[in-house]
C-alpha cells in the first residue's frame, strides 16, 4: 500500500493562499478594474466579492449592473474555484508549482442566466467545482446582491493542462 504523499507545511500554504489572493486581485489587471475581492479560498467555500461602481451601469434608466461586468466576475470566480481545488489536489506541491499549474488554465466555455437586474451596492459570488479532471474542469457559480437574492448563475468550463 502506497502512502499518502505529505501535505505542503502551513507556512507554505499560508504564501499559496496569499499570492493567489494577489493574483486574482492585483495581478489579472481585469479583475483589478472591477474591485473584485477574495473572500473565501476554502475548496467547498470559494467567494469573491465587489462594489457597484458608475462605470458598471448597463442600464442607466435603472442604474442596473452590465450583464459583461456579471459575465466577468463569474468566469474570474470560476478560475479561482478551480485553481483553489488543483491547489488542494496537488497538495503536496510547493506553492510556485501550483502557481505553474495556473499559468496552463483558460476559459474554453461560459453561460450566464441572467435572473433578476443587478441593483445593488454590493455583490457577492461563490462557485462549486463540479469536476476537475486532468485537462478540463466544470464549475458553477452563483451571483448574490447585498440582500443575498439571486442576481445570475453561471457554468463553465475550463482547460486546466
Amino acid at each position: 500500500m502506497t502512502q499518502p504523499l505529505p501535505r505542503r507545511d502551513p507556512a507554505d500554504q499560508a504564501r499559496l493562499e496569499s499570492m493567489l489572493v494577489q493574483m486574482f486581485e492585483q495581478r489579472i489587471a481585469f479583475n483589478q478594474l472591477l474591485g473584485l475581492k477574495v473572500e473565501s479560498l476554502r475548496a467547498a467555500d470559494t467567494r469573491m466579492s465587489f462594489a457597484m461602481q458608475p462605470q458598471f451601469v448597463g442600464n442607466f434608466s435603472q442604474e442596473r449592473l452590465h450583464g459583461g461586468v456579471i459575465a466577468a466576475a463569474l468566469d474570474s470566480l470560476g478560475g479561482l474555484a478551480l485553481t483553489v481545488a488543483i491547489a488542494e489536489r496537488h497538495a503536496h506541491e510547493a506553492t510556485m508549482q501550483v502557481l505553474q499549474r495556473f499559468a496552463k488554465m483558460g476559459t474554453i466555455d461560459l453561460r450566464i442566466d441572467f435572473l433578476r437586474p443587478g441593483i445593488s451596492p454590493r455583490f457577492e459570488a461563490t462557485a462549486e467545482v463540479l469536476r476537475l479532471g486532468g485537462r478540463v474542469g466544470s464549475t458553477q457559480m452563483r451571483l448574490a446582491d447585498a440582500e443575498g437574492r439571486l442576481i445570475a448563475t453561471g457554468a463553465a468550463a475550463y482547460i486546466v493542462s
